[in-house]
Parts: structure tokens; C-alpha cells; sequence
């Protein structure tokens, strides 16, 4: 049986008050949108169909090819908008699971119960409901005495002994498709101009037919999101559900409250993360590691038994044993190799340190090739841009290089070199040779070993 998922994703989302679409605002780094569409996936075994219309080619370019779309050029409500994608999957599928972009909090295993529900449901609707004591301005669930739906009845429309029910549609639905593709352009029009799927649950009923509901086990899970209030509810919640997640599979978080982990990160087991950091992204964190506080990272691959105290680490790679900050910043491009000290203040950007190296403080690294067990004094800068290009700077194996040595690249120093305090090199240096001065000067061939 072929089940199909149509996301409304429309929607200008007024109450947001921005020029982004409601539905690319981010929660935890990841937009909204995205976790829709990977629970949808999960469950579905064609190709979703997302129905969208403001801002529509920022939203089809961060969809890219994960699914399908279909403009709704004027937004005349939310039946309107399914049936936009009725040339589309008409005869194509079994099953439409229909659900809101603005809702990435209800999970794939939701939506399998709800896609279970229908498969054993001889009449073509089921609808997803919960049950809360704050009914965040959803239409109230009326129920007959066998159970099943009545009607759907708008806050706005709704009488003072409706208004006390506590049962409330959350706007998920698995049809049977046929029946959903007849019933659709027999909605009738709004006062308002539009036309509403939650209508279609009151022309099943007048037809006879059974409208059955399924409620959520966990009502946190039907928050959708219409303002900025609600987007900080839904990344908190979200928030707690990982570092529960990870918490569980042998992870120590200090304070879970203070904790920031997306959706993406994956933490090894017997790790520490101290409050106040941020792990977004892409990002992987092996076994044993000691991160924060105050530490941010973000698309960036770190080993077992890594230690990184209030730093930032970006598109970078950590192997394992490496010793990070206070302070420290590693950019784009960066790769610390085992056992690799970086003291604070330090900055590396596009370049490679070797096994053993260490970076004590106040330098930066960039565009650079850096070889094994070599000691990098303070005040040490790579001078790598000369206005308009980058430039290489390559340093051997067991280098050793003075305090405020500037290396103005392109430049290379030999294995077991050696630079003076204070030194200026613009001329590669042979292995073994000590330099120094302004400009630095070879002034003795050191023995190797010494």
C-alpha cells in the first residue's frame, strides 16, 4: 500500500513578524521544516509532497531534491492547498497523510500509529487529536456517544459548553485517497474566502460516514508553532527530548537546561558536557570527551578522550587525545592531529598540526602544513595574505619556533628548525638551521637532535 505525504507549508505566518517564511525559522540550527520532512519520510514510502507559497523558492531551494512541491499561488486555505496536489497524486497513491510544516515536534512514530490506524479503518478518515488544558487557539473535538468525530468546531465559533472541551484537532490526517479526491472539491467556501479541510469532517459525517481519532500519547508533541513564543517552546522541548536522548545512551550533560545539542549531533558514550555549550550541526563527538563551558561547536568531527574549555570550533576536525582552549578558535578547515595541545587565544584556520604539536597561546595559524612534535611559541603568526592571495606556509617535523615569530609566507622550514624570539622569516629555512633577527638570518646548523 502506497502512503503519501502532503505538507502544508504555505502559509505567510503573519505572527512570526519577518521576512523569513514560518517555515525556515530554525529551531536548534535546523529549520523547522526539515524535521517535518525527515518524521514524514520515515513513513512514507513515496515521495513527499510539500504545498507551498510564500517565499516559495527560498523554501523549494532548502528542500532541494527530498521532495516534491506544489505552489498554492493564492492561499485560500488549508483544503484549497491539498487539493493542489491532486493531479499530482491522484491514482499514484493509497494513502495521503496530510500534516502542517509548522508542527516539527510530532514524531515519525506518531505518524505511524496514525498511518496504522487508517490501514485497519474500513471508512476513509482518521485524524490525529490530544487533550490539554491549554487549547492554544485549536478547534475543539466533538464527539458522539460511540466515540467517533462529529465535527470540528473553531474556537471562534464555538459555544461556551464546546468552548470547555479539552480534546482538540492538531491538524494531522491519513485519508483513503479516492474518497479524499471526490470530497475535496465539494468543500464549501469560509466567511472568509477559503476553504477548510477540517470541513471535511463534517461532510463525511452528513454522508455516514465514521470519522475516527487517534490521541496523542504525548500532548507536548501537537505544539504548533505561529509566533516567536511558541518557536522558543517547541526548541525548548525539542532541546530536552535529545539531551534525554543522549543522556540515556551514557552521556553526562551537567545541566541539561543550559545544554544546546541539534538534532544531528551524535555524542560517544562516557562524555562530559559541562553547561552553556552548543553542539550544532553535523557535528560528532567521540568517547570519553570533556567539552564546555562555554564552548561552541558546530559542524566539526572531534575524537575520544578530546578536552575543548570554552572555545569555538567550526568545520573543523579534532582527532583523538587533543587538548583544547580556553579561548581558543578553530575556523574552517582545521585538523589537529592526536595528542595536538591548543592553548588559549589561539586561532587555526585551513591548516594541519601534527601528531604532538603544541600551540600554547596568543598565535595564529593559517593556510599552514604543520608537521609532528613541533612547538609553537606565543605570539607566533602566520602571515599568510599579502592583500590580494593566500599563501602556503609548510613547517617540518621537531620545529621549534620562538615567541612572536612572524612566518611570512609562502614559506617552508626544514625538519628540527629553529627560529629566535621576535624573528621575522621571509626565506625558507633548512632543516637544523637556528634563525633569527629582523630579517631572520641563519646563524648556526644545529645538530641533529640538539
Amino acid at each position: 500500500m502506497n502512503v503519501t505525504g502532503v505538507v502544508l507549508a504555505a502559509g505567510q505566518g503573519k505572527r512570526m513578524h519577518s521576512k523569513l517564511s514560518k517555515v525556515l525559522h530554525p529551531l536548534l540550527g535546523r529549520e523547522m521544516l526539515l524535521y517535518v520532512l525527515e518524521a514524514v519520510r520515515e513513513v512514507t514510502n513515496t515521495q513527499p509532497v510539500f504545498v507551498i507559497g510564500h517565499e516559495a523558492d527560498a523554501v523549494r531551494e532548502k528542500l532541494g531534491e527530498a521532495a516534491r512541491v506544489v505552489v498554492q499561488e493564492k492561499q485560500l486555505g488549508t483544503g484549497h492547498a491539498v487539493l493542489q496536489v491532486k493531479p499530482l497524486l491522484r491514482g499514484n497513491t493509497d494513502l495521503v497523510l496530510v500534516t502542517n510544516g509548522d508542527m516539527p515536534l510530532l514524531t515519525s512514530e506518531t505518524y505511524q500509529r496514525l498511518i496504522t490506524a487508517q490501514k485497519a479503518n474500513p471508512d476513509p478518515i482518521t485524524m490525529l487529536t490530544v487533550e490539554t488544558e491549554d487549547p492554544h487557539g485549536f478547534g475543539r473535538v466533538v464527539r458522539d456517544d460511540q466515540g467517533f468525530v462529529q465535527c470540528i468546531v473553531e474556537e471562534a465559533q464555538a459555544t461556551p459548553e464546546q468552548m470547555n472541551i479539552r480534546e482538540l484537532n492538531v491538524g494531522a490526517y491519513c485519508f483513503d485517497s479516492d474518497w479524499l479526491w471526490e470530497a475535496l472539491p465539494q468543500l464549501g467556501i469560509s466567511p472568509k474566502g477559503e476553504y477548510y479541510l477540517t470541513d471535511l469532517i463534517y461532510q463525511a459525517v452528513s454522508e455516514g460516514i465514521k470519522v475516527q481519532a487517534l490521541c496523542l500519547e504525548d500532548p507536548t508533541e501537537a505544539i504548533g508553532i505561529n509566533n516567536r513564543v511558541h518557536l522558543a517552546e517547541a526548541e525548548a522541548l525539542m532541546r530536552q527530548r535529545i539531551n534525554r536522548r543522549l543522556m540515556l545512551e551514557g552521556v553526562t550533560i551537567m545541566d541539561p537546561q543550559t545544554t544546546y545539542i541539534g538534532p544531528e549531533v551524535t555524542v560517544g558514550q562516557d562524555s562530559f558536557i559541562w553547561p552553556n555549550t552548543y553542539l550544532l550541526g553535523k557535528t560528532t563527538i567521540g568517547e570519553d570527551c570533556e567539552l564546555g563551558p562555554n564552548t561552541l561547536v558546530h559542524d566539526t568531527r572531534i575524537g575520544n578522550g578530546v578536552k575543548v574549555l570554552a572555545s569555538v570550533l567550526e568545520n573543523a576536525v579534532v582527532e583523538d587525545e587533543v587538548n583544547i582552549g580556553p579561548f581558543a578558535h578553530l575556523r574552517s578547515g582545521a585538523h589537529l592531529a592526536r595528542g595536538v595541545h591548543m592553548g588559549n587565544f589561539g586561532e587555526v584556520k585551513s591548516s594541519y598540526l601534527g601528531p604532538g604539536t603544541k600551540m600554547g597561546h596568543f598565535s595564529y595559524i593559517g593556510d599552514a602544513t604543520i608537521g609532528p612534535d613541533v612547538n609553537i611559541g606565543a605570539g607566533t603568526i602566520t602571515c599568510n595574505f599579502d592583500g590580494e592571495r593566500k599563501h602556503p606556509t609548510k613547517i617540518g617535523a621537531g620545529v621549534f619556533i620562538g615567541s612572536d615569530t612572524m612566518l611570512v609566507a609562502p614559506i617552508s622550514l626544514g625538519d628540527g628548525a629553529r627560529t629566535g624570539a621576535g624573528s621575522v622569516v621571509t626565506k625558507d629555512v633548512e632543516p637544523y638551521h637556528l634563525v633569527v633577527g629582523v630579517p631572520a638570518r641563519a646563524i648556526r646548523k644545529l645538530i641533529s637532535g640538539e
